[in-house]
């Protein structure tokens, strides 16, 4: 399956409940059309994981997820030997009186006792096509591993010393997203389409919490957007995202919730603020005066 418009993307993305506004969906169409990569920035729970998973459904592609984290480096992103099974082998031909040690060498380094790692599975032939693959906050890592990250997504392919280069026949669907927690060099950002994902305004969080919770009654849904949405204008540490929006609704449907008062949100703050120094900053009044100013801004 391919895209040919733009407002094909949206519905396509749509049936797989992710509500994509018009800009994200261009600059989508445009990566997949011209073969680039898409870089997407912006807050923590924002649907920049979300949207990869989506549209690896939508093309019926393999998703194939590279999490980021301090310290990676380009051999636990490619491949490693799995050293237990070589050992075994080893161990295995020396009980039996075994072969040469040369011999021995090239047997141990082939493709039996590879272990392949995200990217270079995504350079692999896959069933339905090119994969997506999702390097998600590639933030977290440092400099030399973009670096290395710039080279291997320009040929779309990686070496390995014993077995030699190995390029992609078709090159996947990159998607890299960013919490934005440090700056990711200008070369790479260059290498890739660009587009900030940011907070939702009211009527598409309203659309998405519909798609992604849709056995909620119409009017706690908007009492909890219009909460979420007046409680981002609050000086937070941590600012709650859409699928933090989600899972409040979630947890009130799960207590037979039917509309917000001060005491359901004092208990169930924890599922929309995850920093005690939030909590505390919100609970008890100023809770209350949120959810007058968020059903006064429902009805305005």
């Amino acid at each position: 399956m391919t895209f040919d418009s733009i407002d094909h993307v949206q519905t396509a993305l749509a049936a797989e409940n992710y509500i994509c506004p018009r800009p994200l969906a261009t600059i989508v169409f445009l990566a997949l059309k011209l073969g680039r990569p898409l870089f997407l920035e912006g807050e923590a729970g924002t649907g920049k994981t979300e949207i990869a998973k989506a549209l690896s459904a939508a093309l019926g592609r393999h998703l194939i997820r590279l999490q980021c984290y301090e310290g990676l480096d380009s051999a636990s992103a490619v491949y490693e030997w799995n050293f237990a099974a070589q050992m075994i082998a080893i161990r295995a031909t020396e009980a039996t009186g075994g072969a040469d040690r040369d011999a021995l060498k090239t047997e141990l380094f082939t493709e039996d006792y590879l272990i392949e790692r995200p990217l270079l599975q995504a350079m692999r032939p896959q069933p339905g096509g090119a994969p997506v693959l999702l390097i998600d906050e590639l933030d977290r890592t440092d400099a030399p591993f973009e670096a290395f990250l710039l080279e291997a997504l320009s040929d779309f392919q990686v070496t390995i010393p014993e077995l030699g280069t190995i390029k992609a026949p078709t090159p996947p669907i990159v998607i890299l997203t960013s919490n934005r927690t440090r700056e990711v060099h200008d070369a790479l950002k260059r290498r890739c389409l660009y587009h900030w994902v940011d907070y939702p305004d009211f009527d598409r969080e309203l659309d998405i919490l519909h798609a992604r919770a849709p056995e909620a009654a119409e009017t706690l849904s908007r009492e909890v957007v219009a909460f979420v949405q007046r409680l981002r204008s609050e000086d937070l540490f941590k600012k709650p995202g859409v699928a933090e929006t989600i899972d409040w609704a979630k947890c009130l449907l799960a207590l037979d919730v039917i509309d917000l008062s001060p005491a359901v949100i004092a208990d169930t703050l924890g599922a929309i603020l995850k920093y005690q120094d939030d909590i505390q900053k919100i609970e008890g009044s100023k809770a209350k005066q949120i959810l007058e100013e968020a059903r006064a801004a429902i009805h305005a």
